[in-house]
């Protein structure tokens, strides 16, 4: 039997929905286009945000790039100069190094750029020994300040940090900045970026906390702004996740297995990376319904979508499985050759 190939459904509405969520909690959006880059494009035509960016090859899907925020890493001075050219003026910049260059390339020109220095928070995920920790010390970010504040090549100065994504516990802005920057360098600064890291809804997370972190973040904005500083919001998951679906097919339905015909490696990476697991359209209670596991269409053990999901009837060949929540992260990898699965893009 053949069925209809998977496919990835974008809706506008949801991701301008999502948008405006953010937007009334922030002075600055700029939304991170690794999340998904096909979220930018309608977020570049609908909106006025600003745009995270990592990586050169990330810049095709913006046409205006004065609304980049390039986050440079191990740059150069070339590299410096040919983004300044083609019209970009935010940066971030998160090592010492990295700001060397930037000023060496600025110095004796009438370049200005707006730049903040990222800041290395305490976050509990760094004990797990399994991630890098970006940012620079506090005391090495005051000091920074302090001597970038009068200089004619810098516009707008700010500090920037980023705990981890998915992040539903670490949201006591106030307090963690309070700790580390002086009086001095909040009076120096205009901006103050807290990335992104808002959660969105998963099978294994808790969905309850958003009204808790908008909450902080909304007392945290009035803080910023009895000392004159706007406040930036990065966010990527939050916006592209809810928007996005990915629409399945069964191949094979044995004992308790569903083979569907898509795998996360080419759809899904956050389901072994993160993880999350994707909720599926319909899943009922261990009440109700029937457990299976959904397993992606490659021979590898870690290519499941979900381990245990309840369905109220036995799926058969070629029924439709639906993966709500499924807009972030759903880069691919070329593992088995496996193709890349469209997105339509609706509403």
């Amino acid at each position: 039997m053949t069925v209809p190939e998977p496919k990835f459904i974008l809706s506008k509405k949801v991701i301008m929905q999502q948008y405006g969520l953010v937007e009334d909690i922030a002075d600055i959006v700029s939304y991170s286009s690794k999340t998904n880059p096909k979220v930018t494009s309608v977020l570049e035509e609908m909106t006025n945000c600003l745009f995270s960016v990592h990586m050169e090859n990330e810049l095709k899907h913006i046409d205006d790039l004065s609304r980049t925020v390039f986050l440079a890493q191990g740059w150069s001075s070339a590299q410096a100069k040919d983004l300044y050219d083609r019209g970009i003026r935010n940066f971030i910049l998160d090592n010492e190094h990295d700001l060397d260059v930037l000023l060496t390339t600025l110095k004796d020109t009438n370049h200005r750029v707006n730049l903040m220095l990222r800041l290395k928070l305490r976050e509990n995920s760094i004990r797990t020994e399994r991630y890098f920790v970006f940012g620079m010390p506090s005391a090495t970010i005051n000091r920074h300040i302090g001597e970038l504040v009068d200089s004619p090549n810098i516009g707008k100065l700010g500090i920037h940090f980023h705990r981890k994504t998915q992040n539903v516990s670490e949201w006591k802005l106030q307090r963690d900045i309070e700790d580390v920057i002086t009086p001095e360098t909040l009076d120096a600064i205009d901006i103050l970026n807290i990335g992104g890291g808002l959660p969105s809804v998963y099978a294994n997370s808790n969905a309850d906390v958003i009204g808790g972190i908008f909450k902080r973040i909304t007392d945290f904005r009035k803080w910023l702004h009895e000392r004159d500083i706007s406040l930036m919001v990065e966010p990527g998951r939050y916006i592209a996740a809810p928007a996005g679906k990915l629409v399945t097919r069964v191949m094979a339905v044995y004992e308790d297995n569903v083979i569907v015909n898509a795998s996360v490696y080419n759809s899904d990476m956050d389901a072994i990376l993160v993880p999350v697991k994707l909720r599926v359209e319909n899943e009922v209670s261990s009440h109700e319904g029937e457990a299976y596991v959904i397993k992606g269409c490659t021979p590898c053990s870690m290519d499941l979508f979900r381990y245990r999901v309840y369905l109220e009837n036995r799926p058969q060949i070629g029924d439709p499985i639906t993966f709500i929540n499924a807009g972030a992260y759903n880069f691919r990898s070329d593992f088995c050759d496996l193709e890349e699965i469209i997105t339509e893009i609706t509403d």
